[in-house]
């Protein structure tokens, strides 16, 4: 049945838009005029059958550049697994998740994914024609559990594991905006400061003639060198960062920039927790619903960030693929925690191994959040501990001058 966008009005005059199924543009309007909407525009969504792939017809504004959030993917898995496990079939519980969707662009998806299935296509291969929105992760664990006869339950193991990289994401995003905001802030007003505020105040100094403190030669020398070569700074700052980019797009260069992250003091540590968080959450996930240990391998060593843990990844996989176990290999790169790999040794060794990954990553999450915590209660001050220190270098600069003018004076 072919796919349709509509715009058009509501009853009370508000403009509305989303997607429709229908067996013509004729039956399309009648659908919409019964449920209260009057279309003004309905144009048929293409769906190519033989790459299944989805070309949607292009639009300026709205909806299409909607994005799908990791929260609106948690909450969809969610809603899904609640309806798979109530036992309804899954073109009756994509259209409940279609009618209830606020995601324009996630209610067009469902639509097709939905066209999909009616069309015979497994809920894997619908999926994987929005590579953008559901990961090879999500992709491969619905698979499993179509092929096992238990999607139901992994889409549940699904849920929980697209809520706790939500959650993780959301730990980060909310203990990083506020220094980020302060430092950023706080950057401006200081060239603000030096680049207008300062030089209508120094002048005078300049003019008098007299031999001014060191400290308020050095702050007319940074207002003049800001003040004339601004755009100079500009262009170093763009090149530098242009040029950096593109060195760490070649794969020396990206092996460098990870290595320098992990070796950076405290920070380093913290990115290292974060990736090994990730890598343990995702394995267990995967390995709990079914999906082979080398393909679940496969699948983590590209979601692993870091170039140094992808490539120990890919070498543990290697290892196992030749009969040896997974610790051994993780332990000899040297980048994973002793914890981690003492943790996978046991599960190997009892049968546990989705069990033992999840303890690690519960670890790992908890000791991630508790360190970004004391990240930020000590930022905060530090951050404004710096720009006190600068405003008192501004205030003392300028005033000492002034202190010498009146003791001058009398």
């Amino acid at each position: 049945m072919p796919i349709y966008a509509y715009s058009g009005l509501t009853a009370e005059g508000r403009a509305v838009s989303g997607v429709i199924d229908a067996e013509s543009p004729k039956s399309a309007r009648l659908s919409l005029r019964r449920t209260g909407i009057f279309p003004t525009a309905i144009d048929e969504e293409q769906v190519s059958r033989s790459t299944a792939t989805v070309t949607e017809a292009p639009r300026s504004g709205g909806p299409w550049f909607e994005r799908v959030s990791a929260q609106d993917l948690a909450l969809l898995t969610r809603q899904f697994a609640t309806l798979a496990k109530a036992g309804l079939p899954l073109v009756e519980c994509l259209s409940t998740l279609i009618e209830q969707m606020e995601n324009a662009r996630l209610k067009r998806i469902l639509t097709h994914v939905r066209q999909h299935l009616r069309e015979g296509r497994s809920l894997a291969d619908a999926l994987q024609a929005h590579p953008r929105i559901f990961s090879s992760i999500y992709i491969n664990m619905v698979r499993a559990g179509e092929e096992s006869g238990t999607l139901e339950t992994v889409l549940a193991r699904l849920a929980d594991y697209s809520e706790s990289q939500a959650r993780l994401l959301r730990t980060v995003q909310s203990a990083l905006t506020y220094p980020v905001v302060m430092v950023v802030v706080s950057s401006c007003i200081l060239v603000f400061l030096l680049a207008y505020v300062v030089p209508q105040v120094t002048r005078i100094f300049s003019e008098s003639g007299r031999s001014l403190p060191l400290a308020t030669r050095i702050l007319i020398g940074l207002s003049s060198f800001l003040a004339e070569y601004w755009w100079m700074l500009l262009l170093l700052v763009a090149g530098g960062g242009l040029v950096t980019s593109r060195f760490v797009r070649t794969p020396k260069g990206r092996e460098w920039y990870d290595w320098l992250l992990l070796r950076l003091p405290w920070t380093g540590r913290l990115l290292q927790r974060l990736s090994v968080a990730r890598f343990a959450r995702t394995l267990s996930t995967l390995v709990a619903s079914g999906v082979p240990i080398l393909t679940a391998l496969g699948i983590v060593s590209h979601l692993v960030g870091n170039s140094l843990l992808r490539r120990a990844v890919e070498e543990a996989r290697a290892s196992v693929q030749e009969g040896e176990s997974l610790a051994a290999p993780l332990r000899r790169s040297g980048l994973f925690p002793a914890l981690l790999t003492q943790m996978v040794a046991v599960g190997e060794r009892s049968g546990e191994l989705e069990g033992m990954l999840a303890r690690a990553a519960d670890t790992y999450d908890e000791e991630v959040t508790v360190a970004l915590s004391r990240l930020t209660s000590l930022l905060e001050p530090l951050t404004i501990l710096i720009m006190g220190g600068v405003v008192l270098f501004i205030v003392l600069a300028i005033l000492l001058p002034i202190f010498d003018l009146n003791q001058l004076v009398h």
